[in-house]
């Protein structure tokens, strides 16, 4: 019995395929998809900063404390940059907010709040926000004439005003507008040493 040469060719097919070995219809090899996935996420451009305590008493504060950002730049890909921020050595249990600013340090300028990030009992935190960084301005109007200011440095603040008690004793920490309800601790860190986000 004789089998079709179409038959077999489809049959031998499907086992490359199966196999792992599928051709592309240039007769080069297919990648794999995760492969595919690893060439994708090489080619999205990543911005990182390392945000550093905001003074030096808040440093001896929090000795250990580490804060990293790191933003993949995808707006042109899909309208929105994922901005990750991780954190450890942080005083346990506590929450902080985060803004995109004008400037790092006082008197910070310009500053949009694009939301919090929590220590487990650990003193680690992670958190990742969807949002335009790289493209991230303010504008609004002074002396009748609209201004433009870039936002990329990045500071963290005490949500809470008694978040800080830990370091400057219970009510002695300013309180700052820094949170949805107005009411915040000092700023915690920021990345005044860090190269500005693009």
């Amino acid at each position: 019995m004789h089998l079709s040469s179409r038959w077999v060719t489809a049959v031998l097919a499907s086992a490359a395929l199966a196999s792992g070995l599928g051709t592309t219809a240039f007769g080069s090899p297919a990648a794999s998809p995760a492969a595919s996935a690893e060439a994708a996420a090489k080619a999205v451009p990543v911005a990182k900063q390392r945000l550093k305590a905001s003074s030096a008493e808040l440093a001896k504060c929090m000795p250990k404390a580490k804060v990293n950002v790191r933003v993949e730049l995808k707006t042109d890909a899909v309208g929105f940059d994922d901005f990750e921020i991780s954190g450890k050595g942080l005083p346990k249990n506590t929450t902080f907010t985060v803004f995109l600013l004008e400037q790092a340090d006082s008197p910070f300028g310009a500053a949009e709040y694009i939301g919090d990030i929590t220590s487990n009992k650990k003193g680690r935190a992670r958190n990742e926000f969807k949002l335009i960084v790289e493209e991230g301005f303010s504008s609004t109007l002074v002396n009748g004439q609209r201004v433009r200011k870039e936002l990329n440095q990045v500071g963290m603040w005490f949500a809470d005003p008694a978040g800080d008690d830990f370091c400057f004793g219970k009510g002695k920490g300013a309180i700052t507008p820094f949170d949805g309800d107005d009411e915040a601790g000092v700023q915690a860190f920021n990345s005044r040493y860090a190269t500005p986000l693009p």
